[in-house]
């Protein structure tokens, strides 16, 4: 009790204590796990490989909160020309990175190619946990420059677009060993109907909740009860509903939050609901990242080799800067823009999920090694990028002619009356 006491006190504290630092939540989160699993008290080994159904359920859960808390915060109506820098990133970048990834897994390090396409699409996609700090702000706060506006958006899409690839990755592994026939059951069935099932499931239920919240009469609708907590009911509801009927929940979550924020903008309720989801995902982010850190400490990286860690420095120098400026190529933006949404792809939560759902719905020879290489890139881009974000995005919004002083409000939870009358 004292140390969950002590953990949500930093998930309060921490965000506003980090501003001005270039340092970031999930780094400060990593060493406080590897501290405590360094402790000769603690014998648990939280390895992902000896508890993999816990770490594909604990993931999925910390990624659909993340992206219904995305959804919620976008201020920008939804449209093709509106949203374009989201389906340059969605339709370029994330189909390229998934290629070069798997090129170089499978000649560089001698994977499979199912193994290799696995890794990829677990790799390509921008975490929509982790990346917060290069987000969009709460909702109406308009800090949503189009560098933030992409790598949200992105966020919340890439993750079900890269499942496709996850289940055709799975195919391959099963299916062509045995000699059955597998492109046209992914096309028509884990592409074409879980997309668009996704889509349309996130859309109803958004309509749903949408009205119960907003449009009801007065007396009965729940936006009067001021209770955030119907966010992460929306959550559950969607997830659930939609994963029930075999298409994709996380698109379908990212959907419903989107369909809710449309259906009354501007009311301050939707600030309500973004603050419970946000603390909700703070505080199971932090338990998952020290989880991590002692996964770390207890030889998760151990069957990394030196030609390992220099893929995994591809991945993140290489292949996604490159991908995400191939992707802006012709897209109206200034350099400095398009090279900050280029560097920012993320490695997180997301690629814990994917890997831990491909390795327990395939055959995988040496999954420790996998666990390894993953487990290297999502380390070094947690330090590469939180170190770098602070200083990149001050200077960003300075050119802009932004100060990001004036414009920084304290995270949800010390909003307080003492917060409020600052105001």
């Amino acid at each position: 009790m004292t140390g969950a006491g002590l953990l949500i006190a930093l998930v309060a504290w921490l965000p506003l204590a980090l501003k001005r630092l270039p340092l970031s939540l999930p780094i400060v989160c990593i060493g406080i796990g590897a501290g405590l699993f360094l402790l000769p008290q603690v014998t648990l080994r939280p390895l992902p490989m000896l508890y993999p159904d816990v770490t594909e359920r604990f993931a999925e859960f910390v990624v659909i909160i993340a992206l219904m808390g995305a959804g919620l915060k976008i201020d920008r109506v939804f449209g093709w020309r509106r949203w374009s820098i989201t389906w340059r990133l969605i339709a370029i970048t994330m189909p390229l990175g998934i290629l070069a990834i798997t090129l170089l897994t499978g000649w560089a390090l001698g994977l499979p190619w199912a193994v290799a396409l696995l890794i990829a699409a677990s790799l390509a996609p921008t975490d929509p946990v982790l990346a917060a700090d290069v987000q969009v702000g709460p909702p109406k706060t308009g800090d949503e420059d189009e560098v933030r506006f992409g790598l949200t958006s992105e966020a919340g899409l890439n993750d079900g677009a890269a499942f496709p690839f996850v289940h055709l990755a799975i195919l391959l592994a099963v299916a062509v060993p045995a000699g059955k026939p597998w492109l046209t059951e992914w096309l028509t069935y884990r592409v074409l109907w879980e997309i668009v099932g996704g889509i349309a499931g996130g859309w109803i239920v958004g309509r749903i909740f949408g009205w119960l919240t907003f449009h009801i009469p007065a007396k009965t609708k729940l936006a009067r009860t001021g209770d955030g907590l119907i966010a992460l009911s929306a959550t559950f509801v969607s997830y659930g509903l939609t994963e029930i009927v075999h298409v994709y929940g996380f698109l379908a979550v990212f959907v419903t939050a989107l369909t809710v924020r449309h259906t009354h903008r501007e009311h301050d309720f939707q600030a309500d609901m973004h603050a419970i989801t946000e603390q909700i995902e703070r505080l199971a982010m932090m338990v998952l990242l020290i989880l991590f850190g002692g996964a770390l400490v207890s030889g998760l990286l151990a069957p990394v080799t030196w030609r390992d860690a220099g893929v995994a420095l591809l991945i993140l120098l290489v292949v996604r800067p490159v991908t995400g400026w191939l992707g802006l190529l012709g897209h109206h933006a200034d350099r400095g823009e398009k090279m900050t949404l280029a560097f920012f792809g993320i490695r997180g939560v997301g690629s814990i999920y994917y890997l831990a759902y491909g390795i327990n719905h395939m055959d995988v020879a040496d999954p420790e090694r996998l666990w390894g290489i993953v487990g290297l890139v999502v380390l070094l881009s947690i330090l590469l990028h939180g170190l770098t974000v602070t200083p990149i995005m001050r200077s960003l919004d300075e050119r802009r002619g932004v100060d990001p002083d004036a414009k920084a409000t304290p995270p949800p939870g010390l909003q307080g009356p003492a917060a409020q009358a600052s105001r």
